[in-house]
């Protein structure tokens, strides 16, 4: 039943020799490089900011790592659990990006970029969360687009990312404090000379 639907839904979303050349080009940066927004926005988060929400960014972030630690450790696990081939590895569909055969299930990228959009959805701000789940669907959508990837697998990168999301609140509540203390008094030490010049927050 759901390898049905898996089937359907990825025919329905996948593109053609027939699909036109714009819409592979934009899916192919979407599946690609939108991806890099994971990296980006927790640098910015740590270095910058109004000096009365930095500890609050700060905290964010190693809540954010802590939960993408656990749901890339939870998508590793299942992916071996349960094995299962990508669609150009099924011979379903086209596939018009390069992808080695590997594992299906869940994404990967699908993984990373759930967990993050919910992380902010119930840790920093309404809007910036809804803004991280657009471009989580819109990475989903891009992968089984080009055919790497099924539509399920996003659904259990949406999954595990949830669960990480869980995971990380609660092991925040253990020793998230502690946590945060040590990584900042770290990052001053490293940190120290770009500090000083006022080119980074303390």
């Amino acid at each position: 039943m759901l390898e049905q639907l898996n089937y359907g839904l990825f025919y329905l979303i996948n593109a053609t020799p027939a699909s036109p050349e714009w819409m592979i080009d934009i899916a192919t940066f979407f599946a690609k490089d939108l991806i890099s927004i994971v990296p980006v926005l927790a640098v910015i988060l740590w270095l910058w900011g109004p000096r009365n929400q930095v500890v609050a960014q700060r905290q964010l972030v190693i809540k954010v790592a802590m939960a993408l630690a656990v749901s890339v450790l939870m998508s590793f696990a299942l992916g071996h659990l349960f094995p299962h081939d990508r669609p150009f590895v099924a011979h379903a569909g086209y596939t018009f990006l390069h992808h080695a055969p590997d594992d299906s299930f869940p994404s990967d990228h699908g993984t990373v970029i759930f967990t993050f959009a919910l992380a902010f959805l119930f840790w920093h701000r309404l809007w910036s969360g809804a803004m991280l789940m657009v471009v989580a669907a819109a990475i989903a959508w891009s992968r089984v687009y080009l055919g790497v990837h099924w539509p399920l697998d996003m659904v259990g990168g949406f999954l595990v990312g949830l669960m990480g999301c869980v995971s990380a609140a609660i092991l925040w509540s253990l020793f998230g404090e502690a946590l945060y203390r040590g990584i900042s008094h770290l990052y001053r030490i490293l940190f120290a000379i770009p500090i000083r010049k006022g080119w980074v927050r303390d």
